[in-house]
């Protein structure tokens, strides 16, 4: 079953090479933006957000889009919705091609109730479910980064509890998301040899970077400088991509052909190769409406206005007229690994550049 799961994601990812894909494969939705955090680079938390889709709308939404083969749940804090086992169900049920879903935590819900329910998930038969721990920094650096005492202590357990977890559930991945900013520019190297103290097994492939973005439809932050100095990030990713280990598989390489577009991007501000926002993946946020990617504030429509169903606003005049701004290099300058790795699969003369 994973295997033709997997096939039938890699062969929508290689069609998207050599012709324009009718329907997206990759789905980013913020199931809440309810959160807990108080970040330096985030303002979401600061929302206290109303009238979010309900359990039996994210159900209709499934039901009428049964497609998709890549799920990210993201918020907010994802755990916060009592009802996410149920929400990454419905998808788990509809769409039988889907091979991956990927969420984050914060490791501030209460840790027996996030490893119930994604135990829970595990079982469904999604054949890769990936967790990214949030750690910003070294246990002072991340409290602070984080604005929660203690933030730092709960993630390093709740990465050991998924690996205990792992070992009961071999479909389960987790690593380390590590969001590059100005608060934290230069400790990178520092944060993995202090948590290497917590848990000796770590390496540098558990980390997974990401640049700190602006973005007014998703994190709120453009009133925030969040994205560091150029030469001070790109010597850290430099030095990271050193000492990462090789590891076989694709999805190993495709974070391998990321790291090195990361630093090309840091270095330049350019984007590095062809997007696929609204082409192989659009952002959902949490009241319904479709954009482009998490970096681009355009509404394209609001799924509650077509009973549910994308293929209107997918097939909009808007969606088009987005599409051809794409094309032309209109899109918001970002390079984050919610859109970045459908436009690598997207544009495989990456891989030998």
């Amino acid at each position: 079953m994973s295997v033709k799961k997997f096939t039938a994601l890699a062969a929508t990812a290689l069609k998207s090479n050599v012709t324009e894909l009718s329907r997206p494969y990759k789905l980013n939705f913020a199931i809440t933006y309810w959160c807990q955090s108080r970040c330096m680079t985030c303002n979401i938390w600061q929302l206290k957000p109303k009238g979010e889709l309900s359990l039996d709308e994210i159900r209709a939404f499934a039901k009428e889009n049964n497609y998709f083969k890549w799920l990210e749940l993201t918020g907010g804090e994802p755990f916060l919705r009592n009802d996410i086992v149920e929400i990454a169900k419905a998808f788990a049920e509809n769409s039988k091609d889907l091979y991956v879903l990927t969420m984050p935590t914060n490791s501030l819900c209460g840790r027996q109730m996030v490893l119930d329910k994604l135990e829970k998930i595990l079982e469904l038969g999604i054949p890769k479910v990936s967790i990214t721990v949030s750690l910003d920094g070294y246990r002072e650096l991340h409290d602070k980064i984080r604005g929660i005492p203690g933030n730092y202590d709960k993630a390093i357990s709740m990465f050991k509890d998924l690996m205990e977890l792992r070992k009961r559930h071999k479909n389960l991945y987790f690593v380390f998301g590590y969001t590059m900013s100005t608060f934290n520019q230069g400790q990178l190297i520092k944060t993995i040899e202090e948590v290497k103290k917590d848990i000796p097994e770590i390496r540098y492939n558990d980390f997974h970077l990401n640049l700190g973005q602006v973005s007014s439809n998703y994190y709120g932050n453009s009133d925030i400088e969040v994205k560091g100095a150029p030469e001070i990030i790109s010597k850290e990713i430099a030095e990271y991509i050193k000492g990462r280990s090789f590891e076989p598989g694709v999805i190993p390489q495709i974070e391998s052909v990321f790291l090195k577009k990361l630093l090309y991007y840091t270095k330049t501000g350019e984007m590095p190769m062809t997007s696929r926002s609204l082409e192989a993946s659009l952002f959902m946020d949490s009241h319904g409406f479709v954009y482009p990617s998490i970096m681009w504030d355009k509404k394209i429509g609001n799924i509650r206005e077509h009973d549910y169903k994308l293929s209107d606003i997918w097939s909009s005049d808007m969606a088009k007229e987005t599409r051809k701004e794409i094309k032309q290099g209109k899109e918001p300058k970002q390079w984050t690994a919610c859109e970045a790795y459908q436009s690598i699969t997207g544009n495989l003369l990456s891989f030998i550049r």
